[in-house]
């Protein structure tokens, strides 16, 4: 049976997992330089290695409550092609492992939920027989990014 490498990470205490093969690196949260201006989901630049990378809110995208200065934080960077060429990283409360799924892991979202929600699925984590089976939220970051950029360079018409 097929298997499916993620991310899990985890934002107000909920864990959520992305497709590892869009994820670049995973680093230390480092200081963010504010972009003035910019849209509430846009946290600010970093200087990664001399690239200059978008550093997006993931809390405020997904419409999460937006936590200051969580200690442990780290910023999940994607490869540029998951956001149209761009450098982005993604602030996370914290990163907890990388997980191997299979498809009876995992739930799937009927299809209007998963568009309203970029939900891909959600991911039953635990033993057979542990009634207290940890869920993951599998999110679409794919369709996220690409709707946020669409709607930033609409704003910006």
């Amino acid at each position: 049976m097929p298997t499916t490498d993620l991310v899990q990470f985890e934002i107000s205490g909920i864990h959520y997992a992305l497709d590892i093969h869009i994820a670049r690196e995973i680093v230390e949260m480092i200081p963010i330089t504010p972009v003035p201006r910019a849209p509430p989901h846009i946290a600010g630049i970093i200087n990664l290695r001399g690239e200059i990378t978008n550093i997006l809110n993931l809390n405020y995208l997904m419409g999460l409550p937006v936590k200051e200065n969580v200690s442990g934080q780290k910023i999940i960077v994607l490869v540029p092609e998951a956001a149209g060429g761009s450098n982005v990283g993604l602030i996370v409360d914290d990163v907890q492992s990388v997980l191997q799924i299979s498809e009876e892991d995992v739930d799937q979202m009927d299809e209007t939920m998963s568009k309203e929600a970029y939900v891909k699925g959600i991911i039953k984590l635990g033993k057979e027989k542990d009634e207290k089976k940890e869920l993951v939220i599998w999110i679409d970051i794919a369709k996220i990014i690409s709707d946020t950029l669409g709607e930033t360079e609409k704003e910006a018409r």
